[in-house]
Parts: C-alpha cells; structure tokens; sequence
C-alpha cells in the first residue's frame, strides 16, 4: 500500500503497517538539497567571511591606535586632552554614519552599503597616514568614522538576512571574530613597526590599515544582495535565486520566501509615508519599546563595561601595575589581542548550541569578576611582580570573558530582533548606542584615572559590569534556532518581558560544553 505525499514520494507500507525504506523514491526537493548542501554552506560561509571584513578596518583602528598614539603623542607633541580626543572621537562621529547607514541600506541595499563603508574609511585611513598636524589627523579620524559607522551597523544586519535559521547566530558573529582579528593585527603591528623612528612608526602603523580594501573590493564580485531587501524592493525572482543558493532545498526556498512576503507586506505598506518607521521607533507600541530596549541596551552595556578603555589604554594600565618599556608594554598587549581572538573562536561554537542568553550570563559575570580583580591589583598590589601578573591575567580575562558572550551576542541580537520593517533603522539605533558609549569611556578614562585613579576607575566598570547581569535576565529573551519572523513573535506579549527559555539545564550544557 503507498500513500503519496508532497512532489513525487512515496510512503510504501507493509501489511503491518510498518513504514518501508523509501531512500529511492525521494522527490527532487530532497535529492536537490542532500546534493548541494555542502557547496550551499560554503557559499553562506563565503558570504558571511567577505561581509565581514569592514570590520577589520574597525578592530585594526581600535589595536593599532593604542600603540600609535604614543608615538603620534611624541612626534606631533599633543596633549593628553588632544590624546583622549584623538581616541574617542572616532566612535562618537561613527553615529552619523551608523544613523546614516540604514537609510542607505534601504536605498542602495545592503550590499552596496558595505562598499560605501569601505570607501570612506580608506579614504580617512590615508588622510591619517599622511597627516602633518594634528588638525589633518583629526579630519582623516572623521573620515574613518563615519565609515566606521556604516560598517558597524550593515555587516551584522546583511549576514542575518542571507542566513538560514539554524546557522544565525554562528554567522552573524563574524564580525566580532574580525574585530578582534583587526584588534590582534594592531597589537602586532605597533609591536613590529616600534623600533622605528617615531616620526614614521605610527604612519606606517595607521598605513597597514589600508590593505583590507582589496579584499572588500573583491568581495563585491562574490557575495549577493540581501534578499529580503530584493523582496521589499518587489525583486522576487532575484530573491528567489538568493535564497537557492543559500537554503538547501526548493522547500526550504519557498517556505522561506513565503515568510519574507509576508514580513515584507506590512513594510511596504506603509512605504508611502517617508517618516513612518522613525514615527514608529520614536513613539513605539509596547511591544517595539521592549525590543528597542532590549537591542539598544545590550549594545550600550557592551561598551559601558569598559572593554574600549581596557584596549585602547591597554598600555597605560600594564604601565600602572609596573611594566616598564614601550616594547614590553605592547609585547604585552599582543597577548590581550591572542586571547580576545580565540575566546571569540569560541563562542562561534557554542552560539547555536547552548544559545545566546547563557553564554551572555557566563560572559558578564566572568567580567564583573575580572574587573574587580583588575581593580584591586591595580590599587592594592602596586608595581611588584604579582601586582603585574595579576593585572595582565585579569585583562586577559576580562576581553575572555567578553569574546565568548557580550561581544559577538549582542550584534547578533541587535540584528535578530527587530522586524523587517523596522530592522535597518533600529538596528542603526542601536550601533549609534554603542558608539556613543564607546566614545565617551574612549575620551573621559585618562580624565576620570587622574580623579579616582585606574583602579578606581575599573571598580566602576565592575558595578556597571554587575548590572548587566541584572539586565540580561531581565529583558534578554532566548532567540537560538528561531526564525527572523518567529523572534518577532516573542515580543507580542503584552503581560510580561520575553524572558525566553533558558533554564538551569542550559547553563548546565554550556559548562559541559567549555
């Protein structure tokens, strides 16, 4: 007896009723994607590699600058103000492009708003490397953050709308991971150019910098345009051939072109009005307001607990638990660079297997701990050896500790929770949140340090660092495995905060898992 389903399989039955091997008789939907699988990963993986390299450019800026200003310091003779401005002021100009950017990811798409990233950020990158003054530093800086801005808030939004489901969260932490690759790349670089003369050094520095752009250029040739931009733009059969190439079967493609429409529907509805989704954001309904509140927060505590300060001031904080040397201090930080690079490895594995709210529990209590520690090595232990030892272990850890939760998860979330019509714009809010954060601790540490000194001044990181713990329980709802359309849902109900499902048997797994 054989029943029929959908296509052309079979279900053969015995006379007990028992189901047969059918393994002949599979449609072709079934044989499609069990052939094409693996070249459809390769191709979402090339994908997510290639839309993630601006941010390499971002890491890069961040390593590379805590060396560089030391020797820019000494050459160009500014002062420690001139030095904090010079810092943070990138991540403060990169709000415009990130509130910029995603209006021109709806215009000119996603894709081709990471080309424009690309393009201004080079162009302040040289400006920089070539600058006689201080003032022509500070404009080339502008430059770069705006660019930076652009980069910050497309990569993560493009990767989660090219990806499938179950590989979400791994994919769209790519940028993080080539964050701390450009972060790494900076340390070695102020480490190998700084027994150069201090009037080159930080150029060649700030120079390097510039050679991702090939790169970014040869990325455009590879990967697509987000589909789910093409399906608000009414490109339907180019969004249907996206979606082949990155789902492994005609099902899959239509159930989830089918999902976009829909979500794409009430977007285009209200096309129309110029200033709909702003009047929306501005004046939200309960449900926006906790997703607004939950992705801007998550992006402000990741910035707020200090981890810009603990980069860009890595030098000054090994000098202040006692080691001595421009080149010990830097050899130092290329450790703190190693460890924030590996510890991301890790969370892009454990991302989609135990989820995203208990590695942000182990990543913000691991930091509050460090911090702590940080501090009171800092204030207590002075200059001796275990004063020194204590204070690298404890960076060590803190940047750990922050890699492997808060750092790749919440771009990861702030790219997941809104919806489609909403997404761009709201997901800008949120890395203008970030930057804002990241510039006022980039501009205000050497200032509050001479107040309350560095351990001071990292015992406040702890508290705030405490806090976020509070937060993520409170307004961080668990979104592994669900799709963009089904997220949304979580944030409907009108009773409560979507405190999502995680249970103790989560954190239970994670540590099995480490």
């Amino acid at each position: 007896m054989g029943v029929q389903e959908n296509g052309n399989k079979y279900r053969r039955m015995d006379a007990a009723g028992n189901e047969e091997d059918n393994s002949l008789t599979q449609s072709p939907e079934q044989e499609e994607g069990f052939d094409k699988s693996g070249s459809t990963r390769k191709y979402v993986l090339a994908c997510a590699f290639f839309a993630s390299l601006n941010s390499v450019l971002l890491g890069y800026d961040v390593g590379v600058m805590s060396g560089a200003i030391i020797f820019i310091k000494e050459d160009l003779k500014i002062t420690e103000v001139q030095q904090e401005v010079l810092v943070g002021i990138l991540s403060i100009i990169s709000l415009f492009g990130s509130l910029a950017g995603g209006k021109t990811s709806d215009v000119l798409g996603r894709k081709w708003t990471i080309a424009l990233a690309a393009i201004v950020f080079q162009a302040g990158a040289a400006i920089m490397t070539l600058a006689p003054s201080f003032a022509v530093l500070i404009i080339g800086r502008l430059l770069a953050g705006v660019g930076i801005g652009f980069g910050v808030m497309i990569a993560p939004l493009y990767i989660a709308e090219i990806s499938p489901s179950i590989a979400r969260g791994s994919l769209t932490s790519f940028p993080e991971i080539f964050i701390n690759l450009g972060i790494l790349l900076g340390y070695v670089s102020n480490y190998a150019f700084s027994r150069l003369p201090a009037h080159i050094n930080w150029r060649i520095m700030l120079g390097v910098g510039i050679l991702p752009s090939v790169f970014i250029a040869l990325a455009l040739f590879v990967i697509p345009e987000s589909p789910r931009w093409l399906v608000m733009q009414g490109r339907i059969d180019e969004a249907r051939f996206v979606l082949s190439k990155t789902n492994e079967s005609v099902k899959e493609v239509e159930e989830r072109l089918a999902e976009i429409q829909v979500a794409a529907g009430s977007a285009n509805a209200e096309k129309n009005e110029e200033k709909a989704v702003w009047r929306e954001i501005i004046n939200p309904s309960p449900a926006v307001r906790r997703m607004l509140i939950t992705g801007c927060g998550i992006q402000c505590f990741q910035q707020i607990t200090g981890i810009d300060a603990t980069v860009y001031y890595s030098p000054t904080i090994f000098k202040g638990a006692g080691i001595k040397g421009n080149n010990e201090l830097l050899a130092a930080t290329v450790a703190v660079g190693f460890t924030k690079t590996i510890f991301i490895l890790i969370a892009i594995i454990l991302i989609d297997k135990v989820g995203r709210k208990p590695l942000l529990y182990v990543s913000t209590i691991g930091m509050t701990i460090c911090l702590l520690s940080l501090s009171l090595s800092l204030t207590f232990l002075g200059n001796g050896q275990l004063g020194i030892a204590l204070a690298i272990l404890s960076v060590c850890g803190n940047v750990a500790f922050f890699s492997v939760g808060i750092g790749p998860v919440c771009w990861v979330l702030s790219s997941e929770i809104f919806p489609l019509r909403l997404r761009a714009q709201a997901s800008a809010l949120g890395a203008v949140g970030s930057r804002v954060s990241s510039g006022a601790i980039a501009m205000s540490f050497l200032s509050v340090s001479h107040a309350i000194t560095v351990g001071g001044t990292f015992f406040v990181f702890s508290l705030i660092s405490a806090l976020s713990v509070a937060f993520v329980y409170k307004c961080v709802p668990e979104t592994k495995g669900k799709s963009l359309e089904q997220i949304e849902m979580l944030f409907q109900d009108e009773g409560e905060w979507p405190v999502g499902e995680v249970e103790l048997g989560d954190i239970e797994r994670l540590v099995q898992n480490r």
